[in-house]
């Protein structure tokens, strides 16, 4: 069954979401999906382009060769996560309930401290635990999101 962690507070998903693959990729060898609307996938390629050299996290769109997905270990997608080559991490940046969660070992859901965005992630934990998940919280702490 798929584990899911919900972070609540982050400042900034973005920025959250890039620390968080920079942990899961480089210390830990994790491969990532990452899921969010189009406008958030473009910030997220955009500021992993931007990290030194040192902290680069390769990555591609979902849209990539079969080759190129396939050796990836994060891909970006605004859509359904089912038909992917690896399903390891999905990492939900949307509102909504992520399709093909279940195929994934661990789902993280990653929550600012909007209040639109804090009731569509409450909706998404009654989802989650109406149908037996268990669900562990974060919560933020710290200044830095880097």
């Amino acid at each position: 069954m798929t584990e899911i962690d919900f972070h609540f507070n982050t400042p900034d998903k973005v920025h959250y979401a890039c620390r968080l693959l920079r942990k899961a990729v480089g210390a830990r060898g994790a491969r990532v999906v990452v899921v969010a609307p189009p406008a958030v996938i473009e910030a997220i390629d955009a500021a992993l382009w931007q990290l030194s050299a040192v902290d680069f996290v390769a990555h591609c769109r979902a849209s990539a060769e079969p080759a190129v997905l396939s050796r990836s270990p994060v891909v970006l997608m605004d859509g359904d996560a089912g038909a992917l080559p690896h399903q390891q991490v999905l990492l939900n940046l949307a509102s909504e309930i992520p399709a093909g969660f279940e195929r994934f070992e661990r789902l993280i859901d990653i929550v600012t401290d909007d209040e639109d965005d804090r009731l569509s992630a409450r909706l998404r934990w009654r989802h989650y635990a109406d149908r037996g998940y268990a669900i562990t919280r974060h919560q933020f702490q710290g200044s830095a999101t880097r």
